[in-house]
């Protein structure tokens, strides 16, 4: 249900904890006791576990309270707050510490910790993002219209309410929870809900403008469930700040949910997708159409810059037994492709059905692990035709492909101290790429590792860096340097997979920090070398789906 890439290779991956025993019992003896659990008052198996990409290797790890359908985000130091959920879990905050030693101390036992501090409102359904000041904002929630911060300014800071949430609600069938959320670069907010969106400055609580509705009568959140992410932005040119687009793809037409849920008919997705230019003063909605219809499906963006659709379904809406036809075929999204029919392309499919509660995350290797689906109210392992799948595997985006070899830079050294650039400051990447003519096309990007849960990849976030010169050291061997992003409106504060891209074919990623150069301006560790891979485990097959780890739930 949620997945979520720290700055160690490693993934955390949880779901609910009130479905009972799972398959995988916790170390050491341990238990969750909780007297108000519907399943399980003590319960000794994990319903959270961390995934070593490198190792292809699970620890199972102990979530105290329910974290059914909840939010969160990395924070500038690199540890994971996570947010809300159901019942005893609604309010509480959740931390979680990447185990930077794991690799020389396996018997660490970093875990999840609850927080002292809570929500002041029960967070269900609710999305969040990091601002630029580090903090947190969690917006909205199941019959909830307000928003807070994590952490507080003080004891007595309470919620905001935003009434945009309650006028987006539609009666009987919400369609406006898990709002889309995208930190634009003049430090605002652009909310989506629904079919509308605003400019909201979330420091004085105050909606700035609001946007076009989209066009179309598709609604789009859920559980109406499309997706959405704020298109690659290239920096450079002096002052002038980049331009700043949100896409929109899926979503269900209205009355989706009441005839999928109710009446058991499961009526056609939608297959448009909307492009906002929300830099502009005055932005209008570019619509475009996909391959095929699609609910429910995640929208990653890729370290060359392209955007991934994957998973979901093309008839009915999320819920409980309300989406049926799985989508198998991926889709690839070139954002700057030769007008939009040239623009979509899809890829080989995969074998298994991926549809309610399954979740996504691009890893530094460039596959994307693709994660769970359970469409039932309880695990339902011989359901027909979908079946709970809590299996993991790997997809290879076409630039994994060995033919791209040739192409494929690999990344020598940072030169950076401790992995850390400060905000505007030039700093070199040194690399090898194996053919002797280097490509004018090259580039370098940052992308954000999302917390990615319900078709939101929540926080995800991609910078083409500017580009200042690019020197040959030997026959293949390179050096580039590059601009940090200027500002923490630009880039929030933390860590970022940094890729040397290649004429569309990107390096295996490293982890770098941006931070402020005052380091008392920020809490948290400090900055972390992650090892690199050797080349023969870099080694990549062109294989579009790899299983990873089977079902740890009976």
């Amino acid at each position: 249900m949620h997945m979520q890439l720290l700055r160690d290779d490693t993934v955390v991956i949880f779901d609910r904890t009130d479905f009972g025993r799972s398959n995988l019992s916790l170390p050491h003896r341990r238990c969750r006791r909780d007297p108000t659990d519907v399943a399980l008052k003590v319960d000794c198996t994990a319903h959270s576990l961390l995934y070593d990409v490198e190792s292809n290797s699970i620890r199972a790890l102990t979530v105290q309270t329910d974290t059914w359908c909840s939010s969160g985000a990395v924070r500038p130091d690199g540890n994971l707050i996570q947010t809300g959920g159901y019942n005893d879990g609604e309010r509480k905050v959740r931390l979680f510490k990447p185990c930077v030693e794991r690799r020389r101390h396996r018997g660490n036992s970093c875990d999840w910790t609850e927080l002292e501090e809570s929500l002041v409102e029960r967070r269900w359904y609710a999305s969040n993002h990091i601002l630029p000041d580090g903090r947190m904002i969690i917006v909205g929630g199941r019959n909830v219209f307000t928003y807070e911060f994590v952490p507080k300014t003080s004891a007595k800071e309470k919620s905001f309410y935003l009434n945009f949430l309650k006028e987006t609600r539609d009666l009987g069938e919400e369609n406006n929870l898990y709002p889309f959320l995208h930190l634009l670069l003049d430090g605002n907010l652009f909310i989506f809900a629904n079919k509308r969106s605003i400019l909201f400055d979330y420091k004085k609580n105050r909606v700035i403008k609001e946007y076009p509705v989209i066009p179309g009568l598709d609604k789009r959140n859920y559980p109406s469930t499309g997706s959405s992410v704020l298109l690659p932005m290239r920096l450079g040119g002096g002052s002038k700040m980049p331009a700043a687009e949100v896409m929109i793809c899926g979503g269900s037409p209205p009355g989706a949910f009441t005839k999928s849920d109710k009446l058991r008919v499961f009526v056609e997705a939608s297959r448009s997708c909307g492009r906002l230019r929300v830099s502009d003063p005055d932005p209008e909605w570019t619509m475009e159409q996909m391959p095929m219809p699609r609910v429910m499906s995640d929208m990653l963006l890729l370290p060359n810059g392209h955007v991934l659709l994957i998973n979901g379904a093309t008839n009915g809406t999320a819920g409980w037994e309300d989406g049926r036809n799985a989508v198998y075929n991926p889709v690839l999204y070139l954002p700057d492709g030769p007008g939009p029919a040239g623009r979509f392309e899809v890829l080989n499919p995969a074998g298994t059905p991926r549809m309610y509660h399954s979740s996504a995350v691009v890893v530094p290797d460039g596959r994307v692990l693709v994660g769970g689906s359970n469409p039932h109210a309880k695990y339902n392992f011989t359901a027909s035709p979908y079946p709970t799948d809590l299996s993991l595997e790997a997809f290879y985006p076409p630039y994994l492909s060995p033919q791209f070899a040739i192409l494929r830079p690999s990344i020598l050294s940072l030169e950076a101290e401790d992995q850390t650039v400060s905000y505007s400051e030039q700093f070199s990447v040194n690399f090898v790429v194996t053919m002797f003519r280097l490509s004018p096309e090259l580039s370098v990007g940052l992308l954000a590792p999302p917390f990615t849960t319900h078709s939101f990849a929540m926080n995800q976030r991609f910078l083409w860096l500017d580009v200042l010169s690019v020197v040959r050291l030997s026959s293949f061997a390179y050096r580039i340097t590059v601009a940090a992003p200027p500002s923490a409106t630009v880039a929030p504060p933390g860590y970022y997979m940094l890729f040397v891209v290649h004429s569309d074919i990107p390096s295996h990623g490293i982890w770098v920090r941006i931070r402020k150069k005052s380091k008392e301006s920020e809490s948290g560790d400090a900055g972390y070398r992650s090892p690199y891979l050797s080349h023969a485990k870099r080694a990549l097959y062109h294989l579009s789906y790899i299983p990873l780890m089977m079902a740890f739930y009976q």
